[in-house]
């Protein structure tokens, strides 16, 4: 009976020593969280970049004479220079823009060409909602001033985020560098980590994470920015109103894998009545080109493209950018497309062993 006492005090002190070791570890980790949360997006979406470009990393590293540092370094400029900067002429277009629409007071329709009136089926219409507009847009604003302002005070809020998510890409692009330069010591942790969490099939798990990465994040997400960024650079130079607004529109229509058509076209209709025949024939060119870029450059660029789903993408995207703001719509998409690959791996691993057991 005294052994018996012993035993359970001993097993009591055990159980509650262990319950004081789960409850610290706990509160460690969840401290851990809280202090690393705030910059999480910026650094998953500086992995994300490495991993997408660690082979043009590796490439140019060795053209440069084996210099990680130095081609890490230029891969960084490149991305400031190609995505930044662009991004900060179209954000200044979306400020003004918004600005405008949050005082619709001040805001003013020109008088609509007369070769509106002459489009098929609609032209009518619309030449007369654009006139009422034009002669006394607020009498015909006045029963949704209310929605206006809302809708303009919300395009300035997004604007904000815009720019903090500008900011945001600028410390990602700087981690990327970071990783690409230390890649060697960055694969070796990987494969440690995922021989931990699914044993002897880690390095299949490492292959299917950098192959699903460098799928979403090149061949969807980066084919986007592109044909975003030269959309809103030919906007810009045809002194598009809402440059900014509009390519960034174009920018999610094209992330959701909707196309940028829905922008482009009623762009090209609006400067065909507003400007001048010859411009407009360039423009329209220009614009339909880029619309269109993205069936060649996936292809031919990136290879197989993203094997994911249209609607995985759309709703990774629509819900990293609700969730997170601008930066949310690109790791959304690529976090929703890698666990969509697990799904699938894991079923496939699922229907192997059903066919081995069956054998």
């Amino acid at each position: 009976m005294n052994d018996s006492s012993a035993d359970f005090s001993k097993l009591q002190s055990r159980t509650f020593e262990l319950a004081i070791r789960l409850a610290a570890l706990f509160v460690l980790l969840y401290w851990c969280f809280i202090l690393i949360e705030p910059f999480l997006l910026i650094v998953l979406w500086g992995v994300i970049l490495a991993i997408a470009l660690l082979p043009v990393f590796q490439r140019l590293s060795r053209v440069l004479g084996d210099r990680p540092k130095l081609a890490s370094s230029v891969l960084v400029v490149l991305l400031i220079s190609l995505l930044v900067i662009p991004a900060v002429m179209l954000t200044d277009s979306l400020i003004v823009s918004a600005q405008t629409l949050a005082k619709s007071d001040g805001f003013k329709l020109m008088t609509p060409p007369a070769s509106v009136a002459q489009w098929p089926i609609i032209g009518e219409r619309i030449f007369d909602i654009w006139q009422r507009g034009a002669t006394n847009l607020p009498d015909m604003f006045d029963d949704f001033e209310p929605q206006v302002r809302a809708v303009g005070s919300w395009l300035l809020e997004t604007v904000t985020n815009t720019g903090l998510g500008i900011l945001k890409f600028l410390v990602s692009f700087v981690i990327a560098g970071v990783l690409m330069t230390n890649s060697a010591k960055g694969v070796l942790a990987a494969q440690m980590l995922a021989a931990r969490l699914v044993g002897s099939r880690g390095p299949e798990f490492t292959q299917l994470c950098s192959r699903t990465i460098g799928n979403v994040a090149l061949g969807i997400v980066g084919v986007s920015i592109v044909q975003a960024s030269f959309l809103g650079l030919g906007f810009l130079l045809i002194d598009l109103p809402g440059a900014g607004l509009l390519a960034l529109l174009a920018l999610v229509l094209c992330i959701v894998q909707v196309g940028a058509g829905l922008v482009s076209i009623p762009t090209i209709i609006y400067v065909f009545s507003t400007s001048d025949l010859a411009p407009a024939i360039i423009f329209a060119i220009w614009t339909m080109l880029i619309t269109l870029s993205d069936s060649v450059l996936k292809p031919m660029v990136f290879g197989r493209g993203a094997a994911v789903p249209g609607l995985v993408i759309f709703l990774g995207a629509i819900g990293g950018l609700l969730s997170y703001g601008i930066i949310g719509l690109f790791v959304g998409a690529v976090v929703l497309s890698l666990g969509y690959s697990f799904y699938e791996a894991w079923l496939a691993e699922n229907r192997e062993l059903s066919s081995s057991a069956e054998g």
